[in-house]
């Protein structure tokens, strides 16, 4: 039996859209990370993240001061990442979605989550899971940028509540229908 014959050599190769998405969001997340430690730091004002350091939990590796542009082995790394993050997510979209990745992107706005912002014909439900969604990432974004620091432990636990919980609801919904 080859890898391709069975269920999970199946899954490997062929990834769903979900976790195609999830790669490409990832991705982008990361080369934006990447961007932002590039040309101002973020970790604070004024020190730029080790990525090396900072995901190892190594606090005396994880920041350098940062006096304008300079590439560091750990921005490239994590560039990398970010590229093959978003790589693979648009492979997975190209197998996973009619149309390929240009479809997925060109439909989100009319996907499920950007639909129910303003309009509750999906129900309720969506409508507060899209919203716990945009107020996830919006209060990532804003309190990222008035404090300068991209990398805050705390501000990701309070992002990610909202927006797990709102993608589980969506879940939910998609499950019902």
């Amino acid at each position: 039996m080859s890898m391709q014959e069975s269920e999970w050599g199946s899954a490997l190769t062929s990834p769903s859209s979900t976790a195609s998405s999830a790669a490409v969001l990832l991705g982008v997340w990361v080369l934006f990370l990447t961007a932002v430690n590039l040309f101002s730091g973020a970790y604070s004002s004024g020190f730029k993240v080790l990525w090396i350091g900072f995901i190892a939990g190594d606090s005396a590796a994880s920041n350098i001061v940062h006096d304008g542009f300079e590439v560091v082995a750990d921005d490239i790394v994590f560039g990398l990442v970010g590229v093959v993050l978003l790589g693979l997510g648009a492979r997975g979209m190209g197998k996973a979605v009619e149309g390929g990745f240009s479809a997925w992107v060109s439909g989100i706005p009319r996907g499920a989550i950007a639909s129910s912002l303003f309009s509750p014909d999906g129900g309720i439900n969506r409508t507060i899971a899209s919203w716990l969604i945009a107020l996830g990432v919006g209060f990532y974004l804003y309190w990222s940028s008035m404090n300068t620091t991209w990398v805050d432990p705390g501000v990701y636990a309070v992002m990610i509540v909202m927006v797990s919980f709102g993608f589980a609801i969506h879940t939910m919904a998609d499950a019902e229908s």
